[in-house]
């Protein structure tokens, strides 16, 4: 069983990578001339395929990079490097910017019903950060009640980030562009930090693995 360390960790990283004040305006644009109903219906849609993903990956991630030959340790250290360039791109608003692009590519491709689908549940919700972390967190819970554990985790932060969505007009109107600027900045700094230490262990077990081969 995980401890209470290991789960505050788990819930910290996915919630600051999935980000649900950042994607209250998004989806607010996204969702331009729905009625409160549809966005409602839009937002648990997403929340729900998100899941799906996200679980999977919890599941199955740890076994795919077996398969494909990866270490966890070597997975840690790249996962950590990515969600590093994240926590960065979230300092300097860069990852807003990508993300706003990404909406307004998906409004002129595709019908008004699927945005559930693309973009909010694929990447704006389960992007590769949030993936990432995921198959992270999976790798050093490997028991069957430590995975059942980790899906409870996600299960919570998209609950937290329905509840936003479903609260998207009030919160953007009460953040403000000068509010959602300093929490986003907040947030990527603890990104950061979570990174490092993906990084850090991930180094470490690889060195691990050089010094316990025999010469």
């Amino acid at each position: 069983m995980a401890s209470a360390d290991q789960l505050i960790n788990a819930f910290t990283t996915l919630l600051v990578t999935i980000d649900p004040p950042g994607l209250a305006p998004l989806f607010l644009g996204l969702t331009v001339g729905m009625s409160r109903p549809e966005r409602k219906q839009v937002a648990l849609r997403g929340t729900t395929i998100a899941f799906i993903i996200l679980a999977v990956f919890a599941l199955f991630g740890s076994s795919v990079l077996g398969v494909l030959g990866i270490s966890i340790g070597a997975f840690r250290l790249a996962g950590g490097l990515l969600l590093f360039w994240i926590a960065f791109e979230m300092v300097f608003e860069k990852r807003q910017d990508r993300k706003e692009k990404t909406t307004e590519v998906a409004i002129t491709k595709d019908h008004i019903e699927n945005i559930a689908v693309f973009p909010l549940a694929l990447p704006l919700i389960a992007g590769p950060g949030a993936i990432s972390a995921t198959i992270l967190l999976g790798g050093t819970l490997p028991s069957t009640v430590e995975r059942a554990q980790l899906i409870g985790v996600i299960a919570g932060c998209l609950l937290i980030t329905l509840v936003v969505l479903f609260l998207a007009d009030r919160l953007d109107r009460f953040l403000g562009v000068t509010g959602r600027a300093i929490l986003t900045r907040l947030l990527g700094v603890i990104l950061a930090a979570l990174a490092a230490q993906f990084v850090v262990d991930g180094a470490k077990s690889a060195l691990n693995l050089i010094s316990a081969t025999p010469t």
